[in-house]
């Protein structure tokens, strides 16, 4: 790799890693406030919440991320355009914003669910012992054990939702991956450029993954 190729690839790169964190950074923090939603609905009593978050869980499960990101940038604001009668139209950032929330929350649902049934019950039938609403018991008793063994899944998901913004490229988001189509679109540079792209992902994810465990040993103490 020559110096004027780094010198045009890197700054590239770099760009698309603005486009490819907001999304991450957007989608997990979303993803997170959907997925508690999701995960409290499924361990509820409540037929009619646990049955839209069992669907909703299941089609983003049954569905590739491409699909779903073709789906919101094409066929939603054609759906739209059909009902209204006007045209419209929808960013393509703002499209994988929705997409990674979406595929976020169902798997912090699944996360959410199990540290809520993790929580011993027995301290939620002291919280109602000491007359405790329910509101009091979720939110001093259940929510604090539960949140710290929600966050190593939390940070897993998100380092997942980096690397799914990869797939948004389909739909022209100038993430890492776009960026460095584009690179190649205009030199035929094929090799050294997607060679760049993977070592840069590589890098990303490891620095993400020495954070991940950084935090999660903080937590353990």
């Amino acid at each position: 790799m020559s110096i004027e190729f780094l010198q045009t690839i890197v700054p590239m790169l770099f760009r698309g890693l603005k486009i490819t964190m907001y999304i991450a950074f957007v989608g997990i923090f979303l993803g997170f406030i959907l997925g508690a939603l999701s995960g409290y609905a499924l361990q509820s009593k409540n037929k009619i919440a646990k049955g839209i978050a069992n669907v909703y869980i299941w089609i983003m499960r049954g569905t590739p991320i491409v699909v779903q990101a073709l789906y919101v940038y094409f066929a939603v604001p054609a759906l739209i355009t059909l009902i209204t009668g006007k045209r419209f139209t929808i960013d393509s950032v703002l499209a994988g914003m929705i997409v990674i929330t979406l595929n976020s929350g169902a798997f912090i649902s699944a996360i959410v669910k199990g540290a809520l049934e993790g929580v011993d019950i027995g301290q939620k039938e002291a919280g109602y012992a000491l007359g405790l609403s329910h509101g009091q018991i979720l939110w001093h008793i259940v929510i604090p054990p539960a949140f710290k063994s929600i966050v190593p899944g939390l940070f897993n998901q998100f380092i997942i939702s980096v690397k799914d913004t990869a797939l948004l490229s389909i739909i022209s988001v100038d993430d890492i991956t776009r960026q460095t189509q584009n690179y190649v679109a205009r030199t035929y540079n094929t090799l050294p450029a997607y060679t760049a792209c993977a070592v840069f992902y590589l890098l990303l994810l490891s620095i993400l993954m020495i954070v991940q465990k950084a935090v999660e040993s903080k937590i353990n103490k």
